[in-house]
């Protein structure tokens, strides 16, 4: 290999070091007909989250977040448009790129007499909170994502 070949093979190389390299997930800021944001528990660590997961193979992104939702909480939401996205390097030093959503839960099953979340084992424990405390305690990227659907709840 000529020298010239080299250096050209090595831009490359260092070229595509630079791309994220990401687990994507995308999640669901789900909005109550009382402007009461949902974050579940996960059964792994008590942290909580707002509900969602990764897509399929080939799966069209807003099915894929509808389906993660209906899977995690029994909830049949109306997904809406992406409002946030994050990247980031998770504790091992794993790429992570997410995608959120505004969902609004159907009134139907907002106004129920009972309340309509069935969760998954993914889950163990869920509320519904003004956004403000829903922010609290979620992760920072997560409270952004918050944060970006009620301006666009709002707007």
């Amino acid at each position: 290999m000529t020298e010239a070949a080299e250096r050209d093979a090595e831009a490359e190389a260092d070229e595509q070091d630079d791309h994220l390299e990401a687990t994507i997930s995308q999640r669901g800021v789900l909005f109550s007909a009382r402007d009461r944001i949902l974050i579940v528990r996960r059964s792994t660590d008590g942290g909580w989250e707002l509900p969602g997961g990764r897509l399929g193979p080939y799966e069209d992104a807003p099915v894929g977040v509808h389906r993660e939702i209906v899977e995690e909480t029994g909830l049949d939401v109306h997904v809406g448009r992406p409002v946030h996205t994050a990247s980031w390097r998770n504790d091992v030093d794993r790429g992570r790129f997410a995608v959120y959503y505004r969902c609004i839960v159907p009134a139907a099953l907002d106004v129920a007499s009972s309340d309509p979340v069935s969760l998954s084992d993914e889950h163990m424990d869920h509320t519904w909170l003004p956004p403000e405390a829903a922010a609290d305690r979620l992760s920072n990227v997560q409270s952004e994502a918050v944060a970006a659907a009620l301006e666009v709840h709002d707007g």
